[in-house]
């Protein structure tokens, strides 16, 4: 089946406002729960994924959604991090991955050996600002613009009344505290979109290649693992700012970007105009169908928040058995389904998926099959 071309502004992201509020999880791996069903599925087994923590509180309520349908069926998943995820998938470990990143041509060519020749599917399941959120008494917003965020990130910004940060924040009175930046210390997909963004946007400033693991020796500040880490750290730190999905966020202060000649405070709306000129991933080693994303992240949009992630649940074209392909077909279209994002945004503030999305998704996962 011929797949549609991905869909633009309106198509991914539905219209109505995103309510950024509940907190990122670290739990450990949650098999699938729920209450008694009445579902007559005959759908049985086990399946196993591991990744992201952006997306753990959706998750858990995806699995949960999931056994209520299909009762004698299991989902597991271990928010260990983007990349610890698509590590366990390119090892065998796993059956899915959840990821802030798609895989890199390396990681695509790699996928081959293990799913057969058509390789790995991206399918779009959580989308998501990324918060710039920090810990200042008495502050709750502030403009800043991408080589402030960098400079601050690379630690040539120390003290919250910088002249850079109290230009583009006339009347708010700034005091002279330490800035203490807070970034990831494990691989993740939420340092990739966050240093695409800072190698775009400021590239004078951020002359690091974007990637998953934090340059080496850049910056003074503190690491932390997972999502709920970088955010707990900086709550416990007077002067603290992170990068974290925005969902996790909670009473942290936050940054409203420069773009053009605005600055813009993430929400749905900001979320949906940076991937309005999303274009697909191309490279050897993509099925037709995949459904990754190259965002512009240097966007002058109107309106736009370019430091926003897709993150993808990433299966394999092929499996070794009917079961296995069944499973993964039933909990990926649940995932996708009006049902299944609507979880989701009630869980953890997630921007659902529109209509013409979901219809490309759920096609995309019905081209995954039995290994010949």
């Amino acid at each position: 089946m011929k797949l549609l071309p991905l869909v633009r502004t309106a198509a991914i992201l539905s219209a109505g406002a995103l309510a950024l509020s509940g907190c990122g999880s670290d739990s450990a791996i949650a098999p699938a729960g729920g209450t008694a069903s009445s579902s007559d599925s005959a759908l049985t087994g086990t399946l196993s994924g591991a990744g992201a923590t952006s997306q753990d509180s959706a998750m858990q309520a995806w699995i949960a959604g999931f056994a209520q349908e299909h009762p004698g069926a299991a989902v597991q998943y271990s928010p260990d991090g983007s990349g610890a995820g698509r590590e366990a998938l390119l090892a065998g470990g796993v059956q899915f991955a959840g990821s802030d990143a798609y895989l890199d041509e390396e990681e695509a060519a790699a996928a081959a050996q293990v799913c057969g020749p058509d390789g790995a599917l991206h399918i779009p399941a959580y989308i998501s600002p990324i918060a710039v959120a920090f810990n200042l008494p008495g502050v709750e917003k502030l403009n800043l613009d991408a080589a402030a965020i960098a400079k601050i990130f690379r630690g040539e910004i120390t003290a919250w009344n910088d002249p850079a940060i109290t230009a583009a924040n006339p009347g708010i009175d700034l005091p002279g505290t330490p800035v203490t930046p807070v970034h990831r210390g494990d691989e993740s997909g939420t340092t990739k979109n966050f240093t695409e963004y800072l190698a775009a946007a400021a590239p004078e400033t951020w002359t690091d290649e974007a990637s998953g693991e934090w340059p080496a020796g850049i910056g003074n500040g503190e690491n932390a693992s997972g999502t709920g880490g970088v955010v707990s750290a900086v709550t416990a730190t007077e002067g603290g700012i992170t990068y974290a999905d925005a969902s996790a966020a909670g009473d942290l202060g936050t940054v409203a970007v420069l773009v053009g000649a605005d600055y813009v405070p993430f929400s749905a709306e900001a979320a949906a105009k940076a991937v309005e000129t999303s274009t697909p991933v191309s490279g050897s080693g993509r099925p037709e169908a995949d459904m990754a994303m190259s965002l512009d992240r240097d966007t002058a949009a109107s309106g736009a928040y370019p430091v926003v992630l897709v993150s993808y649940h990433i299966y394999c074209t092929a499996y070794g058995d009917a079961e296995t392909v069944d499973l993964v077909k039933a909990f990926g279209t649940y995932v996708v389904s009006e049902e299944g994002q609507a979880a989701a945004e009630a869980a953890a503030g997630s921007a659902p998926l529109s209509a013409a999305l979901r219809e490309q998704a759920a096609a995309a996962l019905e081209t995954i099959s039995v290994k010949p």
